[in-house]
This record gives C-alpha cells, sequence and structure tokens, in this order.
C-alpha cells in the first residue's frame, strides 16, 4: 500500500507514552493503526446515526434486556449506559 510522509503536532504526553511502547521505528505503524481504528469507530457511528433516523432509537427494555443477558466482563468499568 502506498503511504505519503506527512506532518502532524501531537500532544507531548501521548507522543511520549508511545514511543516509549512502540519505540521511534514503530510510530508510524503505531499513528496508521490507531487513525484506521478512529475511522472505524466513525464509520460505525454514523452508520449507527442513519439506523436511528431510519428505524428510530432502540427501546430502553430491549437494552436493559440484553445488558442483563450480556454483563460486562469481570473487573471492567461499565462503559457509559446507551440511551
Amino acid at each position: 500500500m502506498a503511504t505519503e510522509k506527512v506532518s502532524l503536532s501531537l500532544e507531548e504526553e501521548l507522543l511520549a507514552e508511545a514511543r516509549a511502547v512502540v519505540g521511534i521505528r514503530g510510530l508510524s505503524g503505531y499513528v496508521n493503526r490507531a487513525l484506521s481504528h478512529q475511522l472505524q469507530r466513525d464509520r460505525v457511528a454514523a452508520l449507527l446515526v442513519e439506523l436511528d433516523s431510519e428505524f428510530g432509537p432502540v427501546d430502553s427494555r430491549v437494552i436493559e434486556e440484553v445488558r442483563r443477558a450480556w454483563p460486562a466482563p469481570a473487573g471492567t468499568i461499565e462503559k457509559r449506559r446507551i440511551a
């Protein structure tokens, strides 16, 4: 896949932490994967907005039923509530 060199301004603390994890040579790949993941999340969010527009929001009773049937793994912090 083709690549393009760009200049970015990043928060110093984030950059230092990323470099500590991947080293200086692995930074481009790390940022590339992070950007890819964020774009995927953005596409899913846009799809959810589109589905809400077309079909309306999911009934809160259905959301609670799913939460009871599929609890969060032990030791995790519950994410913000949907609805």
